[in-house]
């Protein structure tokens, strides 16, 4: 015969695990994932990228809804491999990245609206404006990285547009374009729990 306490502790500690073990963090690795835009010039368009960033994305994998994800960007990696584009970019005309360095975004939000297809709402901060944003991404799954025994999960083909006009961002109007087209791809490698703050 059971102990019926012994039955009770059990019951309680398989009651938890779905608590304790259905989050999974996970930190973005920037040298393998990308923060692009895209902006009209005249009658072309412009393409640059950010090349210092950070981020954790906190998986729920029993209910997707509870995840979450936070990005900081440094305003002053931006490129378009043209270093006197580069410099009035980051100049108080458009990012003025001295005075706002980093661009933000921080998720209030996920859901899921088809197998692996998701919408993340959040707040995004630019040029010292937040304005609540939804993206689609993808989720790409995971599986084993390249160091034995890690691994890491792929969000893909993130996309969504914003007016610049809209974060105080307005100089060269006519000339510059004032929808921004935004690529986002990560690749993010699991947090041991022990490593977990």
């Amino acid at each position: 015969m059971r102990h019926p306490f012994r039955v009770l502790l059990a019951s309680l500690a398989l009651a938890a695990l779905p608590a304790l073990a259905g989050e999974d963090t996970y930190k973005i690795d920037p040298v393998h994932s990308e923060v692009s835009f895209k902006v009209g010039h005249l009658l072309a368009k412009v393409s640059g990228r950010f090349t210092k960033f950070e981020g954790t994305i906190k998986v729920d994998t029993a209910d997707i809804s509870k995840s979450s994800v936070e990005v900081v960007i440094d305003a002053a990696s931006l490129t378009t491999d043209n270093e006197s584009r580069d410099k009035h970019l980051k100049s108080p005309d458009f990012f003025d990245v001295a005075k706002y360095p980093t661009v933000t975004f921080k998720s209030t939000a996920v859901k899921e609206v088809a197998k692996g297809k998701l919408e993340v709402t959040g707040d995004f901060t630019l040029h010292g404006v937040t304005k609540r944003i939804t993206f689609p991404i993808t989720n790409a799954g995971t599986q084993p990285g390249m160091a034995p025994g890690s691994v890491v999960a792929g969000f893909v083909d993130g996309a969504l547009s914003l007016n610049r006009s809209e974060y105080g961002i307005k100089f060269m109007p006519g000339i510059i374009g004032d929808t921004v087209a935004i690529s986002l791809n990560a690749e993010a490698g699991k947090v041991a729990p022990s490593a977990k703050k």
